[in-house]
């Protein structure tokens, strides 16, 4: 399997969302790194990740594939860190396998309850077919990353820099109707409530995520009860893309309280690796 494995210091997984690709979460990669080791992937049955996947296994070949690559960074225990579809699955690896988590971070994180809303359901009928009316539809982002980059021209950077990133690492409709379809035959509710890991919920404004409400991710705080809560200004579902740097800062300090003590010391820095 393919990782990514950058910077030094308390290691962190970070679990891509729904759309399976590490490269769209580059920007929050990059920010992490500057005070953590990073380990990130592709999701497992992604070509690019090379990983396993085994279709009778559905949803748990991707929380087995957080302890694989755990296994092959030669990390024991890390944070865990999940973005929106990342986040469900992040969630389910500290259910199953406590002893390899220090703390948990859950990013505008889809809940174990979420089911598909009616826009989700038309685009799941046809998902090839209706992917171009899916990409048109997606700008309505455009409202979040404005508002996280004030000024028009600074805006249409930001958007056009953003569409250039998912244009190099396209998305597969299929592979995305997929893994909605897998959820249907998992229950996760009663598993995630054994979690006992210290957790972080991080959400965007509620005005601004428009494809996971704010009050979705917010369930987690009802499972987990003893969990911090951090809102990020100005952004939505993307900030930890559109405000990489504010994303780090609300995580760093919180890996740090739960983290082996000289973890940041221990390590000598590390170049990016591949592989």
């Amino acid at each position: 399997m393919t990782i990514i494995d950058v910077g030094s210091g308390p290691p962190v997984v970070l679990v891509p969302g729904i759309q399976g690709r590490w490269e769209w979460m580059k920007p929050a990669v990059d920010a992490l790194a500057a005070d953590c080791r990073v380990i990130t992937f592709s999701l497992a049955d992604e070509p690019s990740c090379g990983g396993r996947f085994d279709e009778a296994n559905g949803f748990a070949c991707y929380v087995d594939q957080v302890r694989e690559a755990m296994d092959q960074a030669a990390v024991s225990k890390a944070v865990i860190a999940g973005v929106s579809y990342g986040g469900l699955i992040a969630a389910a690896f500290a259910a199953r396998h406590p002893e390899r988590v220090r703390a948990l971070v859950l990013i505008s994180a889809l809940p174990p309850s979420w089911t598909p809303n009616a826009r989700a359901r038309f685009y799941l009928r046809a998902p090839r077919l209706l992917f171009p009316l899916f990409m048109i539809n997606s700008l309505r982002m455009y409202r979040e990353i404005a508002a996280a980059t004030p000024g028009v021209r600074r805006g249409v950077s930001a958007a056009v820099r953003h569409a250039l990133n998912v244009l190099t690492h396209r998305l597969s409709p299929s592979r995305m109707a997929r893994r909605v379809h897998l959820l249907s035959s998992v229950q996760l509710s009663r598993d995630l409530r054994t979690a006992s890991a210290p957790t972080l919920v991080i959400t965007g404004e509620p005005g601004l995520d428009l494809v996971v409400p704010v009050r979705l991710t917010e369930e987690y705080m009802r499972l987990y009860p003893q969990a911090e809560r951090v809102t990020l200004p100005r952004t939505g579902h993307l900030g930890l893309i559109t405000r990489s740097r504010e994303f780090a800062a609300a995580v760093v300090p919180f890996v740090d309280r739960n983290s082996e003590p000289g973890t940041r010391d221990a390590e000598p820095h590390r170049e990016r690796r591949i592989g």
